[in-house]
């Protein structure tokens, strides 16, 4: 690989780090792939695929990940409604927030949050660790009811 292949490719890690970055800062904003790609002046296409490369999924399925990932804690906390969790982590619909939350968690967001085996008791990296979500095909068959 020639030089300016080593330095194409690592403004392109370091576009994609910023890209993810914003993702995580803006995650409730509404954001999608085409505004992220210009504001790197990429392609969204070009985006898409160097993201997918570099983190292993999409910046749009990204986006959904920290989503429901902050959505998982607004939950567990219970002073909130579902549907107030829905707009404060950027979703404009709860049907697509439910459906979404369920193919990523593997039960409902109403049936999370009265899961009391997930509420608050053990220390917060364990617990992210364990309540990260994922895809719909790894969630298992019967959930624990």
């Amino acid at each position: 690989m020639g030089s300016s292949a080593d330095s194409d490719r690592l403004r392109d890690l370091a576009a994609l780090r910023r890209v993810r970055d914003r993702i995580d800062r803006d995650y409730a904003q509404p954001l999608d792939v085409e505004a992220l790609a210009a504001g790197e002046h990429m392609s969204a296409g070009h985006l898409s695929r160097q993201f997918k490369l570099a983190y292993g999924e999409p910046p749009y399925s990204y986006l959904m990940t920290r989503r429901i990932e902050r959505a998982m804690a607004l939950l567990r906390r219970g002073d909130i409604s579902v549907t107030e969790v829905c707009f404060q982590v950027g979703f404009q619909s709860l049907g697509t927030f439910s459906t979404r939350f369920s193919e990523l968690v593997g039960v409902s967001p109403s049936r999370y949050r009265a899961d009391p085996r997930l509420g608050p008791g053990i220390p917060s990296w364990i617990e992210k660790q364990a309540t990260r979500p994922i895809r719909n095909r790894e969630a298992p068959e019967d959930p624990p009811a």
